[in-house]
């Protein structure tokens, strides 16, 4: 025993040990990473624009030359008009000097009136006087000591000392772009040699992985990279352009600084926007250009994240918001101003290769967007917190794409059979138990309009011509989905009327049980049924007797439990006695995503050990049992082989 478990937490522990290690790796060898890294990700940017000039019957190698050249050219280009008037703004901001001491002028004598800003200026004021006053009286030299000299040393131009100061400073930066440039060229023409010696190092046991790893981080990160450049473009240019209209000095500048920032997520755009604030409270002794530059980058703000990127789709990255906000704090910690910049795209090729990759998986789980639980665990989760209010927004955003029943059938009576699995393995308690299916009960309250909502869309249906029933909005989206992506449509439940049918729905053995019956009920209200619910105590033999079952056509008694098949005998037995005719049927509920592993065999023994006119194992079964009067499933069929009987005598 001692033994498995030092084995175990020995494995658990060498994951940290070896990430620990590249971080390392990564932060004292940044010098050889950081270019690499660079060259990786212009790769990815430039395999789509050489493969479309490739398309035009060009070689590979005078392509790669042309296109390698282009960007760098590009690159270079905006490089130079950025030094260029990063040094105009330089020479001019003495000029500025006298508007910002006029501001603050301006400043004081309107908070002077209020008294605010003037009395913190004198007790700045007041607190300099003391310690100068303090200083003074520290003094212990009683003799002045004459004032320093001042020597200047003159050294004659020399123009090799010259060339040398000028030169020495630019060839590490050199070097680097030579070096990033003659990676990407390589990297781009060994493109698929590349790719092989990959698969062949990573994944040769699984080449169907590996090769949709690698697809999907080349195109994520170079749909990234491309929509990100031209959602940059167009929120750059015309800042640009405002700015220079606006009288900004230098408006290129910014816009070409508004391009570059807009890579570094959320905080970007917020250092594009202060600088160009700064300048016009410097160059404008006024406040009227300051609020037009505010003006200018709220509203194309809003054009740019409420038009450009929505219609541009293809900026999304995988990486959940807080992701996106961590990965740009540990990069630039790693690599500086530049990890800042590539920090999206290289937690992207993070999450792919969790996705991918079994042993990196939590990375995907750290940082991706997608939940990582399911909605039947969420809400499970949600409802043994006691957070009513979470579990009715999870609930509301996924009836925008599911039906009442689907979500009571495939996440709500789900989630309420991993509580009844936690409650039979004794780690649920009372209270929790209770708690739970108190806030259960709520939820089911807070869906009601949406209930009364679909029962009046299933009227409508209703009066509506043949060729129109059964066909509403969420039903047509399904199907449309269902054309895009097979594999995400999941058929809805179809409601058979109910009109002119009662039903009385009764949970079998607990709290728990008791919720599910409500549920069950507020669905057959949907199809126009008179429909009751009842606790499980109403069924004990002392109060059987009491119970109301006057009109009452049908009792489904619902277990969550599939192991109380003789309690639900015996009530079927004790509920056939109270009136002569009444329809009993037994509900044992089973999760639709564990179908494939039902045993019809063991259906069949259940079924007709129960007795019940009908025994169902499902939210659909349970509707069509409760409803049909005529069509009684037999002891020798399960209920999937019942509903072919069932929708033939409807």
């Amino acid at each position: 025993m001692n033994g498995s478990l030092r084995v175990a937490s020995t494995a658990q522990f060498w994951p940290v040990v070896m990430m620990g290690l590249a971080v390392a790796v990564l932060y004292f060898a940044r010098e050889v990473f950081m270019p690499l890294a660079i060259a990786v990700l212009l790769t990815f940017a430039l395999a789509p624009v050489l493969s479309l000039v490739r398309r035009t019957g060009l070689p590979r190698v005078p392509a790669v030359i042309l296109v390698v050249a282009a960007a760098f050219v590009g690159i270079a280009a905006f490089s130079f008009v950025v030094v260029t008037q990063v040094t105009e703004l330089a020479r001019n901001v003495p000029t500025y000097q006298s508007n910002i001491l006029t501001k603050i002028q301006s400043l004081k004598k309107s908070g002077s009136e209020s008294g605010v800003v003037n009395t913190v200026t004198q007790a700045i004021e007041r607190v300099g006087k003391e310690i100068e006053k303090a200083g003074e009286s520290s003094a212990q030299a009683p003799e002045p000591k004459p004032d320093p000299l001042l020597v200047e040393i003159y050294t004659p131009d020399r123009p090799i000392q010259i060339l040398t100061s000028m030169v020495v400073p630019l060839i590490g930066p050199l070097a680097t772009v030579g070096l990033i440039v003659i990676v990407v060229i390589f990297m781009l023409l060994e493109r698929e040699d590349l790719r092989d010696r990959f698969i062949r190092l990573v994944g040769s046991h699984d080449i169907h992985r590996t090769t949709e790893a690698l697809q999907e981080a080349g195109q994520r990160v170079g749909q990234y990279l491309l929509m990100q450049l031209i959602v940059n473009v167009t929120y750059g240019v015309p800042i640009g352009i405002g700015l220079w209209v606006i009288g900004i000095p230098n408006a290129a500048l910014w816009g070409l600084l508004a391009i570059v920032l807009r890579f570094v997520p959320y905080i970007g755009p917020v250092i594009a926007m202060v600088l160009p604030l700064f300048l016009a409270v410097a160059v404008d002794p006024g406040w009227a250009m300051v609020l037009w530059v505010a003006g200018l980058f709220i509203v194309m703000e809003l054009v740019s994240n409420n038009i450009v990127e929505p219609w541009l789709y293809g900026s999304r990255t995988g990486l959940s918001p807080l992701a996106i906000i961590v990965a740009a704090i540990f990069w630039t910690w790693i690599w500086g101003p530049v990890g800042l910049v590539l920090s999206t795209p290289l937690t992207v090729c993070l999450v792919v290769l969790g996705k991918h990759v079994p042993q990196f998986e939590f990375f995907e789980v750290l940082f991706g967007s997608e939940p990582v639980l399911d909605p039947k665990a969420r809400l499970y989760q949600r409802l043994l917190a006691g957070d009513s209010d979470e579990a009715t927004d999870q609930a509301e955003e996924l009836l925008e794409e599911k039906d009442l029943p689907d979500f009571y059938g495939r996440v709500a009576i789900p989630a309420m059979l991993l509580a009844e699995h936690d409650r039979r393995r004794g780690v649920m308690t009372e209270d929790q138990k209770q708690g739970l299916a108190s806030c259960a009960r709520i939820l089911v309250s807070n869906l009601r309009e949406i209930a009364i909502e679909e029962k009046e869309e299933e009227d409508q249906e209703k009066e509506q011509p043949e060729q129109g029933k059964g066909e509403s909005a969420k039903d047509k989206e399904r199907e449309d989905e269902g054309k895009e992506d097979p594999g995400k449509a999941v058929a809805s439940i179809e409601l058979p009327d109910g009109a002119g049918r009662n039903v009385l729905c009764a949970g079998g053995r607990g709290e728990l049980d008791d919720v599910t019956a409500v549920m069950l009920a507020q669905v057959l209200r949907i199809t126009g049924a008179t429909a009751t619910e009842s606790g499980y105590a109403d069924l004990e033999p002392a109060r059987l007797r009491r119970l109301k079952t006057d009109g009452v056509d049908t009792i489904v008694v619902c277990f969550l439990n599939r192991d109380s098949i003789n309690h639900g005998r015996f009530l079927v037995r004790r509920l056939k006695r109270i009136r002569s005719g009444l329809r009993v049927g037994i509900v044992l509920w089973s999760d639709p995503d564990q179908a494939g592993s039902a045993r019809p065999d063991q259906d069949r023994e259940i079924t007709a050990r129960l007795g019940a006119d009908f025994v169902a194992f499902s939210l659909a079964d349970a509707i069509a049992g409760a409803l049909d009067a005529d069509v009684k499933t037999q002891a020798g069929e399960t209920p999937a082989a019942a509903a072919p009987k069932m929708a033939a005598a409807q």
